[in-house]
Parts: C-alpha cells; sequence; structure tokens
C-alpha cells in the first residue's frame, strides 16, 4: 500500500500568530548619525551590536522594517542617484549579514524641500503613513509592534498609530525636542532593546 508523506502541520485559520512588525529608524539608531550629507556608504557606521541585534529579532520571527525622513535629499545635499546607490549598499551589507527587512521606508520629501521633492508626504515622519501600509500590505499587527528611535519624530508617529515605542541614548537621544512623547520603554541602544524584547514575553503581549 502506498502511504503519503503527512502533510505538514499548519495553524487552523484564525490562530496563526500575529505577525509584529519592528520599526527601526536608520539614523542614530540603526547608522550613527552622519557628519555631514551622507553621500557614500562607506562613511557610514553601524552603531555597535546594531546589526547583529536586528539578525536576531527576524530570527525570532519579527519583521524588520527601516525607516527615516532624509532630509539631506529633500533639501538637493545627497542627490538621488547617491541615495539610491546608498541605499543599495546598506541593504547589501545587511544581506551580508543575514539581515533581509521586509521593507525599508524613507522619505524624501519635505515641503520646503527642493523640487521635485518640495512636497508633503504621508510617509514623512511624524505621519503614520508607514505604519499603516505596512497593516495593509503586510498584515502587520501594529499592537504587537514596536518602533526603535532615536527622536521624537518616529517615536510620536509609532505612538500615534498604536505601536509601543522604544527610546536609545544613541543618536540625538531625544534631544531633538521636537515632540512631546513618553517612550513606554528607553535603553542605551537598539541591541540592548532587542535583547529584551526576544528574552521577555512582556513586551510581546498585546496592548
Amino acid at each position: 500500500m502506498h502511504h503519503s508523506a503527512p502533510l505538514p502541520q499548519r495553524c487552523l485559520p484564525g490562530t496563526e500568530p500575529p505577525l509584529r512588525g519592528l520599526f527601526v529608524d536608520r539614523w542614530g539608531t540603526l547608522l550613527e548619525l552622519p557628519s555631514g550629507p551622507p553621500k557614500r556608504f562607506a562613511d557610514a557606521r553601524f552603531v555597535t551590536g546594531a546589526v547583529d541585534a536586528l539578525y536576531r529579532a527576524q530570527s525570532e520571527g519579527w519583521s524588520v522594517y527601516l525607516v527615516g525622513n532624509e532630509d539631506h535629499v529633500a533639501y538637493g545635499q545627497v542627490s538621488d542617484q547617491e541615495w539610491l546607490h546608498f541605499e543599495g549598499e546598506l541593504l547589501a551589507s545587511l544581506a551580508d549579514q543575514g539581515v533581509r527587512p521586509k521593507r525599508v521606508y524613507a522619505c524624501l520629501d519635505h515641503p520646503a524641500g527642493k523640487d521635485p521633492h518640495k512636497k508633503p508626504s504621508v510617509f514623512r515622519l511624524p505621519d503614520t503613513g508607514i505604519f499603516f501600509h505596512a497593516l495593509q500590505a503586510d498584515g502587520i499587527h501594529l499592537g504587537q509592534s514596536w518602533v526603535v528611535g532615536d527622536s521624537t519624530l518616529e517615536l510620536a508617529a509609532g505612538q500615534r498609530a498604536g505601536c509601543r515605542t522604544a527610546a536609545v541614548r544613541t543618536g540625538v537621544g531625544l534631544a531633538d525636542r521636537e515632540l512631546a512623547v513618553e517612550p513606554d520603554v528607553v535603553f542605551d541602544d537598539v541591541a540592548s532593546m532587542i535583547q529584551a524584547l526576544v528574552r521577555s514575553p512582556t513586551y510581546s503581549r498585546q496592548r
């Protein structure tokens, strides 16, 4: 008698674990703040431990997103071509270390920028467009997702979208004070935040 291979175990519809997003700010959180317009990836430096931490989060089932406003591009200090090259090399470097972001969000527009980027955008932080795009496109559960950043812009946006928020003391360490925001937790850096995230189930519970 022929015995077919057992079917793979699958969750019953509606019982799958929620898709959780980890929205990580680029500058000051993943990458050290640039000393000038970031034209070359070779001049950029990852915050110590950040890439290994993202790999660990990804291995634990978190969908990693990169987020941030790129005002250097909006104001014409970095060309579109330079930015595309920079972002391509950044993603290649992350991939070499096993980190493959689900999506990358970079807002290149600013209402006071230079053409063709002189325009508003719902993807510009502190607006919430990126989070609801991830919700619609990927089914991310915002209430069980985290935003990690060093400025009030991304943290305020995350709170408004219903995400949990973690401030880090790298980068500007919330010294921008552009918006009044009280993060859920504060850590020295993204590596220590993710270490706590994957160790403690309380960081993953539904709000």
